[in-house]
Order: structure tokens, then sequence, then C-alpha cells
């Protein structure tokens, strides 16, 4: 092919995986997370295992500079890195972002079968649905943009307490190749891509109305408190007793509410230098029956360990500590000459240490809220044990982070699958926003206004029980997944023995 060509081929590419973004909140045009795919589906069509590995690449690298262009405000606008740092660190990022759908595409070109159902429909949707959940976990992971987040409004969302979010991102990945086989297939093969097209709406109508879950209690009413303290601001000395003034004065406002719920790292020190401070707010609380939930920084008694922690004071105290750090915001895998550069003065400790993988659900106003702090609720199947007992799950973050940009809208949706994979109620606090309580079916019971402090209310109902997905995980998708592979391979094997 003539190099005007080739470029022009990973032009498509990287435009297709750009408008993929497009496909998540806030803009949720969910029809791209299908025509999108196919187009590089289309691409690959032909390619050698050189060109299909560029071809994937600049589809990735598209989605993630265009859906994940926020990380910069984060790192040069807040974590005040020189720009060409912070441009550093993003394209860094976004460029192992686009290797793994670069390993994709000279996978498909280097083993599947050529053409046929079996490529189109089984061995290139198994191929990516395994790398998609390969980069949700491997070196920490980062799971955002995942295909089937962008469907939490769609008949395809009653998927996810069934199997979880990746068996939507299978079905969307199946259509996609059924897209391709309407255009490249015979007669029969077109027949079967339309069926496959029509399946899994068919199957989640009535999936929508199954209840995985039931009332465990009466409804529980909640206060979110949103303190909307600038980012910039957040840590200034001089601005100390004015925040701590302000939620003192919020949780005033909700008291008598069962449940008072604050956002992360809210007090902006230590909880070990706020001892009265709290012992005070909660006093007021258990006074007029309120239980606290708070997002707090603390350090061990010695002083050498810190953590980003929940808090919560009812009628006993309880510790969520955060599992899955940030890199280079809250653990900085690098050199220590170098973390000056990086590290974030809004947060002014070196290092924070992980809490455990598995910690038991918070007892707080007669429920057990299943915790998890900021981005750790984009790592769906870490949370499934807390399930057995939990009767609710809260999340508290700080998505101001990334100022007025898309991360918030993206951050929530990924909430709301968390939500409707456990069908169960999640209280959301942030810092300016969004702060929501969702319901078990992943639809919005309130939301508060952005960047405004507000008290936000509304009541969850604590419910039991277990969706299949709480019971099975990934395992059966991923199974699933590496049966239909090797059965491509299996015929692409078969297409080759004739020549040997």
């Amino acid at each position: 092919m003539k190099p005007h060509g080739v470029w022009l081929r990973r032009a498509v590419a990287f435009a297709a995986g750009a408008l993929l973004s497009l496909a998540f909140a806030p803009h949720e045009w969910w029809p791209l997370a299908i025509a999108c795919p196919a187009v590089l589906f289309a691409l690959w069509e032909g390619s050698t295992p050189r060109a299909a590995a560029w071809l994937g690449f600049w589809f990735a690298f598209g989605t993630f500079a265009a859906g994940t262009w926020w990380l910069y405000v984060s790192i040069h606008v807040f974590g005040q890195a020189p720009i060409w740092l912070a441009l550093l660190l993003m394209l860094a990022l976004v460029m192992i972002m686009a290797c793994y759908q670069a390993l994709s595409g000279f996978l498909v070109a280097r083993f599947l079968p050529r053409a046929g159902l079996l490529r189109w429909l089984l061995g290139i949707p198994a191929l990516w649905l395994l790398i998609e959940w390969l980069r949700g976990w491997l070196f920490s992971g980062f799971s955002w943009l995942s295909l089937g987040y962008s469907q939490t409004d769609t008949w395809l969302a009653a998927w996810a307490p069934v199997a979880g979010v990746y068996s939507i991102s299978l079905w969307l990945l199946v259509s996609a190749g059924a897209l391709l086989a309407l255009w490249r297939g015979n007669s029969r093969q077109r027949i079967a891509a339309a069926v496959v097209l029509l399946l899994p709406w068919v199957i989640a109508w009535p999936l929508r109305r199954v209840e995985w879950t039931q009332p465990s209690g009466p409804a529980v009413g909640v206060a979110v408190l949103q303190g909307a303290i600038p980012q910039d601001e957040k840590w200034l000395e001089e601005n100390r007793t004015t925040t701590l003034l302000l939620y003192r004065d919020l949780t005033r406002q909700a008291l008598g509410t069962p449940l008072i719920v604050w956002p992360e790292a809210a007090p902006p020190d230590l909880a070990n230098n706020l001892t009265s401070y709290l012992g005070e707010v909660y006093s007021a609380a258990s006074a007029k029956g309120s239980s606290l939930v708070l997002g707090v920084v603390r350090a061990d008694d010695a002083m050498e360990r810190y953590y980003n922690s929940v808090i919560a004071m009812s009628d006993r105290v309880s510790w969520y500590n955060k599992h899955h750090l940030v890199p280079f915001a809250e653990i900085f895998p690098v050199p220590s000459f170098v973390r000056s550069w990086l590290r974030m003065m809004s947060l002014p400790y070196s290092d924070f240490t992980r809490g455990a993988a598995d910690q038991p659900p918070l007892a707080a106003a007669g429920l057990l809220l299943g915790a998890s702090i900021c981005y750790e609720d984009a790592y769906g199947s870490s949370q499934l044990a807390a399930l057995r007992t939990a009767t609710a799950l809260v999340n508290v973050t700080n998505d101001a982070w990334f100022g007025r940009s898309s991360a918030r809208y993206q951050h929530l949706q990924i909430s709301r699958m968390r939500a409707i994979e456990a069908q169960r109620f999640l209280v959301r606090a942030a810092n300016d926003g969004v702060s929501a309580v969702i319901g078990p079916h992943g639809e919005i019971v309130a939301q508060a206004v952005e960047y405004r402090a507000e008290v936000l209310r509304a009541n969850v109902v604590p419910r039991s029980g277990l969706p299949l997905y709480a019971r099975v995980a990934n395992v059966p998708v991923i199974l699933l997944c590496l049966s239909a592979l090797l059965l491509a391979l299996w015929r692409a094997r078969l297409e080759l023995s004739p020549a040997t």
C-alpha cells in the first residue's frame, strides 16, 4: 500500500477512536460504542500484523487523548508540574493505553481467521474484551472508558447484575462484529449477524424486570455535604479554619438526618490533628440521632504512614482505608529526587499506604456501607466481597482535581454502573460535584447543584441479596472469551493446514 494510503487508514482509525469518547458521559452517544469499534474491525480486514497493530494504536490513542485530556488539568493546573512534564505524563498514559489496542491488532492479524463469523462475532470481540479486562488490573490497572460504561441508560445495563460491565462490553463488540458481517458476509452470514444484533436487546428487556436484591429494612434519610472548596485553595493554611467551619455549619443544617456523609479528605488536615473538632461535630450529630461518614486523611500513631480513609462514627467508630491508590498522586513509583516535580501540592504528604484488599462494610445509621474512595469504584470486581453483608454503597470523591471537565461525569457514570451491578443504593459525596444518591437500577434519585456548597437530602432503602455477578465476578465472561478465542484460533489453523 502507498504511504499516503497507510496514513489515511491510520487517520480514520484515530478519528473513529476519538469519536468513541463521545459514547461516554457527558455526551452519551451510546451507538458510537458499536459503530466505532466496527470501523476498526473493518480497517483490520486484510491488514498485516504490523499494520493492524498501528491501526489499533492510533484508534486507542484517539480514544484516550479525547477522553482523558482532563489529566492535564490535574497534573499542571492543580499539581503545578511544568507544562512539558504534564504533557509528557499525559502522553505516557495515552500511549500505554494505545499499546494495549496495538497488541489486539497484531494478534487479530497474526492468529485469527481471515474472514467469517468466527472472526467477526467470536475471535475479535473475545480478544478485544480480554485485552480490555487486562488493562483494568495490570500494573495497577486503568479501566476508564471500558465500553460497557457507555450503556448505563440503555436496556443493555440489565446485563450488569448478571455478568458485570465486561459482559456489556462483550455484547457491544459482538454487535460491532455483526455490523461488519452485514457488510462483508454472504446472505446466510448476514441473517446470523442480524439475529446477533437483536439478541442482547431482546434478552435485556425481561432482565430489566428481574429484582436480584430485596429491601431489608425501612428507608434511611441521607444528607450529602458538598463543600465546593476550590481545589487550589483547599489545603492553604490560611483557609483551614474557614473550611472546617463550613463543614461544621453544613453538618448543623443536616442534623437529625440519620446519615450525614462528607466527601473525600473533606477536613484540610490530618484527622490526628482534629480530634477535638471531630469529637465536637460528632457529639452534636449524635445528640440529634445522626451518624457521620467522613472522608479524611490520617496517619498512624507513629506519624510514619498516611492513609486516605473514610471514618464512620455511629454507635462505634470504624475505618475504611483506600486500597487502590492513584499513581503519581497518592503513591509515587519513581526515585525520590523526581518526587519534587510530581507530588501534588494539595496533599502535602509523601506517599499513602495501601489499605487491605478486603475490608468489612462500615456500620452507620442502621446501614452496612460498602465503601470506596475516588476512582476505586472503577474496580468493580474488587468490591464484590463486601456485598455479602453490605446493604448500600458509599463513594467519597474529589473530582475537583480535574476542573470543569468531563471527568466528573464519566466518574458518575462508573458509579452508576456499580450501583446497577450490586443492585443497591449508592451514596456519592463529591467536593464540588457530582454529589448524588443513585438508585439500585442506576437511576439518579437526587443530585446536588455542582460547584455550590449545599446539603443534598434523599432516602435510601437497605437491600440484601446477591445478584449473579456478585457471586461469580468476571470468571464466566473471561472463560467464555477464552473459549471463543480458542475456537477462532482452531478455525484459523484449519485454514492454514492445506498449505502445510
